[in-house]
Formats: structure tokens, sequence, C-alpha cells
């Protein structure tokens, strides 16, 4: 295709070309029909997560190759130079076929870690990586959080230490997803203990087979095991695989993050809409106060969407979404917590029992599970730290 098509022009190719390679997505049918699943976090054994990875990964691959994948990269690395809006127009089409979930770590090697290498890479490191990640015959995690640290990123303490041509890296990093299925993982490390916290980082490329690293589920409320734990002990790493220069780290990182804040904007928005469908479906009337909270986390989802339009404006005005990103991450958990008090309030004790009614426990997998978004990518009070300081422009915390 030459040139930048229009939207419209560009959606309708994407329904002709989505309906050649997919069946459309079957209509749920009448309340009370189809799944009912509203899980925040999947509960899937290792087996299930692989084999879904795989599936994902076919579908990925075919995108990528007829020319539906990577579409604002650049023709070198299988792109078509689309404005970055154009992957959620493509998006908004590909909504109405059955083709695979998208499981975290699609997104975060594919929207987060890629265009961390596209900036920070060296030529060798763009020809080795970024082709199979945007293709995802790699798929890459994020090893970032550690239990010291809390949301404190620049608190790490996971140690890189200089060997010749290669770095030792030893530590324990948690919250990980996707790290069982991973090729790689992207590794914010401390090069540096000497000097300020923020200035002692430096990111690595490991790989998530290589000797020394351990991955260890993380049980959660909901009883499933999305996040692990990542043990480094002794892994050697090759200096060809340090991300951007060293003690630069902090700045890497922050390319990652800007990015995953743009992408959590949508969250929740489809258990919030089956919520207020479960409103309209009780076999009683509701009360006076039900309805209030029906009518309100109706109007959120309304406005939690104008948000996320806000940062596609932005972007397709080609510039960096700024106070939107952290607005859209702290409204989209916003927007789980009043789902949760919407539905409790709605079932009562059917919530807690499992009689077997359609659309009735099952919302247990959201009330446990939503209360982690709070935490990931980047913690309400961080999301609040940026806005005070880099919109309101209230006094940053010192630095020590």
């Amino acid at each position: 295709m030459n040139g930048i098509p229009e939207p419209e022009e560009f959606r309708a190719d994407a329904r002709r070309w989505l309906a050649g390679v997919a069946a459309p997505r079957a209509a749920a049918g009448e309340w009370g029909s189809g799944p009912d699943s509203v899980a925040v976090f999947e509960n899937w054994t290792e087996a299930q997560e692989r084999a879904h990875t795989r599936r994902t990964q076919e579908w990925e691959r075919t995108r990528y190759d007829q020319g539906w994948g990577a579409l604002n990269w650049q023709a070198a690395y299988g792109g078509r130079g689309l404005p970055a809006y154009y992957d959620q127009l493509y998006r908004a089409e590909e909504a109405a076929f059955d083709v695979p979930h998208r499981t975290e770590i699609f997104p975060v090697t594919q929207q987060l870690v890629a265009p961390a290498i596209g900036i920070w890479g060296t030529e060798e490191q763009k020809a080795r990586w970024l082709r199979p990640m945007l293709r995802t015959d790699e798929l890459a995690c994020q090893l970032f959080s550690e239990t010291e640290a809390g949301s404190d990123l620049a608190g790490v303490r996971t140690k890189a230490v200089r060997d010749g041509e290669n770095w030792v890296l030893t530590g324990h990093k948690v919250w990980t997803s996707g790290a069982t299925v991973a090729t790689w993982g992207v590794a914010v490390c401390r090069t540096d203990p000497d000097v300020r916290k923020h200035a002692g980082i430096t990111v690595f490329l490991v790989r998530m087979d290589a000797p020394g690293v351990t991955v260890r589920p993380i049980r959660q409320m909901t009883g499933g095991a999305s996040f692990n734990e990542v043990y480094l002990d002794g892994v050697a790493v090759p200096d060809t695989d340090r991300l951007g220069p060293v003690g630069e780290g902090w700045r890497v990182t922050l390319s990652v993050l800007a990015a995953e804040r743009l992408d959590s904007g949508n969250l929740g928005l489809d258990n919030a809409d089956r919520a207020v469908e479960l409103a309209g479906h009780l076999p009683r009337p509701l009360t006076g106060a039900e309805q209030e909270r029906a009518a309100d986390l109706c109007l959120r989802a309304l406005v939690q969407r104008l948000i996320g339009l806000r940062v596609t404006g932005a972007l397709a005005a080609g510039r960096e979404p700024g106070a939107e990103a952290s607005v859209g991450k702290l409204y989209a958990t916003e927007t789980m917590r009043r789902t949760s008090d919407l539905v409790s309030e709605l079932l009562g004790p059917s919530l807690v029992a499992d009689t077997g009614e359609w659309g009735t426990y099952a919302w247990t997998e959201h009330l446990l599970g939503a209360p982690g978004y709070s935490i990931a990518g980047g913690t309400d009070e961080i999301q609040h730290n940026i806005l005070a300081e880099r919109v309101l422009g209230l006094p940053k915390e010192p630095v020590r």
C-alpha cells in the first residue's frame, strides 16, 4: 500500500483481509449463554499457558507475514510506516473476529520492549531482535520489580558486575508475567552502587533459559499463577546484550514504562459493560442505590473511552501523550473497583457460593484480580506523583 490510507479506507481493507483469514466472532447470544468468565488474570496451568501462547504466536505471525502486523514500523522491520494510532484502528476491526486473545506477554514484547530496542539498541541489536519480536518468534518479559524496592524502581538491588566481555547478574525479581513462555527478560540492574540511585542503573536482555535463571510461579488469591518470581544466580550476560549505555538504564526503563501506561487505558471496560448488563438482567427490581451504582459505572465506562480517544488523538497529532496516560491508568483502576462494588451489591451471597448458576460465582475472579491493577503498570501512588510533579508543577521528592 503506497502512502497513508484514510482511516475508513484502512479499516475497510482490514475488514476484508480479516474476513479471508478468520471467522467472525460468534455473537454472545441470549443473556446466560456462552462463557461467563470475567477473570482479570488467567488461571491457566503452565501447559495451558504454553498451548495458548503457541496459538497466539501462529496468529501474530500470519498478521506480520501478510502486512497487518508491525503497522507503525519501517518496512525494514516488516512494517508499513503508518501512524501509531492505526494499530488501534486495526484492533477495533479485529475484535469482531474469532482470533486468539493476546495475553500480556504479546503487548509487552511488541509494544514495550521492541520500541525500547528501536530507541536504545545498536544496529546489530535491532537487526538481531526487532523482526523476531515483532513477529513473536521470540517473546520478552519484564524483569523490573523487586521485593525490596516496592514501587521505587530506581531502588533495584539486583547486581550486574562486569567480568571481561560479560556481566554477571545476581538478584531476585517478582510479579513477572509470561516468564515461563518468554525467550528474553529485560532486566533492570544496579551496576554502580556508589552514585545516586537513578544514575547507577543499566538494562540487559537476559536469556530466560540461561544457566542460573530460575522461574517460580506465584500463587494468586484466585488460585492461579499468572505471575512469577525470577531468581538470577550468577547469570552470565554478554555485553552485546546490554541495552543502552552503562549507567543510563533509568532512561531506558522510562521508555518502556511510558509505553506501558499508554496501553493501560482500556483496562476493565469489558467487565464494566458486563456488570451493567448484569444489573439489567437480575430477577428482581433494582434498589435505588443499585440503580445509582449501575448508572455511575455506565458513565465511567463512557468517560474512560473518551480518555482513550484523547490518547489516540495525541498520537494522531504526532505528540507523546502526557497527563492523559496517567489519568487513564488511574481512571481504569477506579473503574475496576467500582465494577467490583456494583457486582457485590447485585449478587450478595450468590457471589461467594458456587451454585453453578451462570454469571454469579464467576465474578469472584474479577473481585480477587482487580486490586492487582492498582499496582501493575505503575501503582496508583506513582501515577499521582507523576500528575502532581509533571502536570501541576508541585515540588518533587528530594533526591537522596
